[in-house]
């Protein structure tokens, strides 16, 4: 049922609630430890995670997504000056939410570039790169997107040797395809999460070289959607919630291609509860697809780009009780010099409007439906219809 739709702090808040059911997230410690789940809170739904109206054993969490950050630029230099406060304005976008994760467009190396690939744009930066999202907050981030091996197999073993060295999960490419496509797990007050990340947007004359496969490193691809599909299903058993973050789309373009909207219901039917999406450098529809929660595309968050519409930028929080959506709400923000400046006033009203617009060409609704995914379709092997490549 709708309760309330507030325009509060400058951003919208979509508010459901079921009969007794607390929708606002509590404070919590997010640890990888499997500790004790605690036991207050709504019941949980019968039967286990496969459930689609599973609600765990813990409490609301609260998520927040933000789109494309690369380090070129006025970033870079930023980034140059002081890693802590590179990112700063980030920080007040993502604030409340207990878990955050933004795309990381670029490759992560410890020096030059050492294989610059034969590409229009190629994008690098160094490891005081996730010194600068540790610091806005940002819990996760993915380099599964058409600029994660801009500097060669060489540079994609430097990315995942920063991360082990840091200690910072940069999900999406791995050392084999079992690494790329594993996700990222964590329990927050109580509520087991889960994170998947893949990119449907590589140059097709890379595809096949920068693919992770079971003997080759490379980047989690959703063409392989079978093993995405796959990746779902097997985190779906052992996890309350489940996201998976997409590179995906076609730049500029405002509305799902032919690729996003099938791939979408695929891994919402594998048990996906939230599909959150980036590439297009501009904002895309967001909404329900069944009970699950999809963003077809969040925009830049800290960016180069100077005009609009890749100015709009924002973060969607999403609070969730197990794998039931209890609100969403849009925080807006326009970039300028790189970062994106939080919106207040009459300038939030309209950039949550033409948000909220950008819904009509999505196959999404404003309220949620009946759910798409079974318990069989979140256990049977994926036999298509599959996507095809459709150039980056």
């Amino acid at each position: 049922m709708l309760v309330v739709v507030v325009l509060a702090g400058g951003y919208l808040v979509y508010r459901y609630e079921g009969h007794g059911h607390k929708s606002a997230a509590e404070p919590g410690r997010v640890t990888t430890k499997h500790s004790q789940a605690p036991k207050t809170g709504p019941a949980k739904a019968k039967g286990s995670p496969l459930n689609p109206n599973w609600r765990g054993d813990g409490k609301a969490v609260t998520l927040a997504f933000g789109g494309d950050v690369h380090f070129e630029g006025a970033i870079g230099a930023r980034l140059s000056a002081n890693p802590d406060t590179a990112l700063d304005s980030i920080a007040a976008l993502l604030s409340g939410a207990e878990l955050s994760m933004a795309n990381f467009e670029s490759a992560l190396v410890s020096g030059p570039c050492p294989d610059p690939q034969p590409k229009q744009f190629v994008f690098s930066a160094p490891k005081t790169a996730l010194t600068a999202f540790k610091a806005a907050h940002v819990t996760v981030v993915t380099e599964a997107n058409n600029h994660g091996e801009d500097c060669g197999r060489a540079g994609l073993e430097e990315s995942l040797a920063i991360a082990k060295e840091v200690g910072y999960p940069v999900l999406g490419i791995g050392k084999n395809a079992a690494q790329a496509f594993a996700p990222y797990e964590t329990r927050i007050d109580g509520q087991r999460i889960a994170i998947i990340a893949a990119t449907e947007v590589v140059d097709t004359d890379l595809i096949t070289s920068w693919t992770a496969t079971a003997t080759q490193p490379g980047l989690a691809s959703a063409y392989q959607e079978g093993e995405l599909v796959a990746a779902v299903q097997r985190t779906r058993k052992d996890n309350d919630t489940v996201v998976v973050y997409l590179h995906w789309g076609t730049e500029a373009q405002l509305c799902p291609n032919t690729v996003q909207e099938p791939l979408a219901k695929a891994l919402v039917n594998a048990g996906a509860d939230i599909i959150i999406g980036g590439h297009a450098h501009v904002q895309l529809g967001a909404g329900y697809l069944g009970t699950a929660f999809v963003d077809y595309g969040l925009g830049n968050l800290a960016f180069y780009d100077t005009t609009p519409p890749e100015t709009y930028s924002g973060a969607l929080h999403i609070t969730i009780t197990g794998r039931h959506i209890d609100g969403f709400s849009w925080r807006p923000a326009e970039i300028s010099n790189g970062l994106p400046i939080p919106q207040s006033g009459s300038a939030a009203t309209a950039a949550i409007q033409r948000w909220k617009r950008l819904r009509g060409c999505t196959d999404l609704t404003v309220a949620p439906g009946t759910a798409l995914a079974t318990s069989q379709s979140e256990t049977k092997p994926f036999t298509g219809p599959y996507i095809h490549p459709l150039g980056g």
